[in-house]
């Protein structure tokens, strides 16, 4: 028997919340819980539920998803967040995992991804939509391969400043750069190594090794630094190019 995992839906459109409660309804051990229309609402609920996983939309009334999903990772509840939106674009994104979700799904995907993503979020992963996590793969790569310029001065570039990644990420090995990579595609470790070649033992190897050099120990939160970091550096790179 699958284990309860208990679900707020958070979204203004009734007829969304509606079909979203038809599909996972059917899941076993699925449990919807309540049901939000605004952000205030989903984080009053949050607090006062503490669902498992909340399925947030970005637009709603009083205040947007973004915003309540910050505010939900403030009150410091085991309460997962996976953003379930219409916006593609690449900010809203980044935004969305700076504010502490868990994942980032676009409103286009089968009943199926979303039952794959509320189960691996639950289980403490962290989940993209396929095409959202191209994106976060290519910056990664482009950032794994690129040499990074010896600096004239010993000042710290605003990436090494405000990122708590900062010279330790490149500490890290090409394989160590593969596997985080993977696992932010929401990845099991025994799918890692699959997808890699290498035993399931061997990859939770490199991701004690990934924590240690960069002091992260939460998986969801390797994803959201790197993520970080990544745009931090495209900021530096910017600025030193005009």
């Amino acid at each position: 028997m699958n284990e309860r995992i208990t679900i707020l839906l958070a979204d203004d459109h009734a007829l969304f919340r509606e079909g979203l409660r038809h599909i996972l309804g059917q899941e076993e051990g699925f449990t919807i819980v309540g049901e939000a229309r605004s952000g205030h609402e989903a984080v009053d609920k949050a607090a006062l539920l503490t669902p498992d996983v909340v399925l947030m939309d970005i637009n709603m009334p009083e205040m947007n998803g973004i915003e309540a999903t910050r505010k939900i990772r403030a009150l410091q509840l085991p309460t997962r967040v996976i953003v379930l939106s219409i916006h593609d674009d690449e900010e809203y994104v980044r935004r969305a995992l700076l504010a502490g979700a868990d994942g980032y799904l676009l409103k286009e995907i089968d009943a199926q991804t979303l039952v794959s993503a509320v189960r691996a979020v639950h289980a403490g992963g962290a989940y993209l939509h396929p095409r959202l996590a191209g994106y976060v793969i290519a910056e990664l790569r482009r950032l794994s391969l690129q040499e990074r310029p010896a600096r004239a001065s010993s000042a710290p570039s605003p990436a090494e400043r405000d990122s708590v990644l900062g010279e330790r990420w490149e500490r890290l090995t090409a394989r160590e750069r593969d596997i985080l990579l993977l696992m932010a595609e929401g990845l099991s470790n025994g799918e890692i190594g699959k997808r890699l070649g290498i035993s399931e033992k061997t990859v939770k190897n490199h991701l004690a090794s990934i924590r240690i050099k960069l002091n992260i120990s939460e998986r969801t939160k390797l994803a959201i630094e790197a993520l970080h970091y990544v745009r931090r550096v495209g900021e530096s790179d910017a600025a030193g190019k005009t």
